[in-house]
């Protein structure tokens, strides 16, 4: 038996939309993944106050090395869609473009997250070269005393600064990749910056904004509190802002969308669905690996539940990707997933945050 694992048909028609087509109602996976999230290192530059590495060490900090990488992609060869983050900053690993080329040499979709620290001018050129599909910059805040506050350290205008020279590159270039995008966590303490915000990337030559649900556990960390959540308990004022910003986007030519692949208001709306969390694709859909090459149910895990080997479905250094997709740990998760009492990351999908 083959040790990859290959798709009876070529990718989705939009990466980006990636886990549409794929069924969730069954224990064993019927086809392999179509997307890959390979935490390319668990290292950061920041102390955000909504990270929880920020407050405990989840793993050993480390780089995945190209080894471990390569593994992984070659048993995988028709994967759709790769996205090379985690809980650490991408733009930390010296050989992250060698990354990049390798996937879009097999015609992968390729995107990160960064937080624009580390784009200085003489790694601008190559990221861009390597054909990168999207570039999302998580920027958190509108002014630089905000900034300071949710990110750790002050480096609001070092970020602007490379962002902004980064897309002017990018049209001096004439390419049209990576597509880059502005996130904002959605906190109680900056949404009142969104349309600000939306004024900021018009500037930076930025013609995407996404407003990021807030995920936290029940430790109360920093700014990871259900207090600091807009999801269910946004102000009627709260929502006027989202409603301007939004309308302020059309006039300037930027985009205001949300994760998961919704509109802002809705995105931090609660869902009417008796058990939400029962109508998540990811178990079906991709696989979530560290940089140690553990393997995660979801990018969303880390945040909402503690404790990493409580929630381990295998190991890329041990397991073939195949022995791990549709193995018992990964069968017994999807199971759960679909009854009344899910896996411990997953019971508030949908009810304290948005799917």
């Amino acid at each position: 038996m083959s040790a990859t694992l290959e798709r009876p048909a070529p990718g989705l028609k939009d990466p980006r939309r990636y886990f549409e087509e794929v069924a969730n109602d069954s224990r064993v996976a019927s086809a392999p993944p179509v997307c890959l999230y390979l935490e390319v290192t668990n290292r950061c530059n920041l102390l955000c106050e909504t990270c929880p590495r920020t407050f405990e060490e989840l793993e050993k900090p480390a780089d995945m090395s190209m080894e471990l990488f390569t593994s992984i992609v070659d048993q995988v060869p028709n994967v759709a869609r790769v996205v090379l983050h985690g809980v650490g900053e991408p733009m930390l690993v010296k050989h992250l473009p060698q990354m990049i080329r390798a996937l879009k040499a097999r015609g992968t979709y390729v995107l990160f997250n960064t937080n624009g620290t580390l784009l200085a001018k003489n790694k601008r050129r190559e990221i861009i070269e390597t054909g990168l599909d999207e570039l999302r910059v998580s920027l958190d805040a509108a002014e630089a005393a905000s900034f300071l506050k949710v990110r750790g350290k002050d480096m609001f205008d070092r970020i602007v600064r490379n962002i902004t020279e980064f897309t002017a590159l990018q049209r001096q270039m004439g390419s049209a990749l990576p597509r880059v995008s502005l996130w904002l966590t959605g906190l109680k303490e900056t949404v009142d910056e969104l349309p600000a915000f939306v004024r900021l990337a018009a500037k930076m030559g930025i013609g995407e904004v996404h407003l990021q649900r807030l995920v936290f556990d029940d430790l109360g960390r920093g700014l990871m509190t259900a207090e600091q959540s807009l999801f269910e308990q946004t102000r009627a004022d709260e929502e006027a802002l989202i409603a301007a910003a939004t309308e302020l986007g059309v006039s300037l030519g930027v985009a205001l969308d949300a994760s998961g692949a919704t509109e802002p208001g809705l995105s931090i709306k609660r869902s009417t669905e008796d058990s939400p969390w029962s109508t998540c694709r990811r178990p079906w859909s991709l696989m979530y690996f560290t940089a140690h090459g553990r393997a995660l149910p979801c990018c969303i895990a880390p945040f909402s539940a503690r404790g990493y080997e409580n929630y381990t479905l295998g190991d890329a250094t041990q397991q073939t990707l195949r022995e791990i997709w549709n193995g018992p740990a990964y069968q017994d998760f999807r199971a759960n997933l679909q009854g009344a009492a899910p896996p411990k990351p997953c019971q508030n999908c949908g009810l304290r945050w948005s799917l």
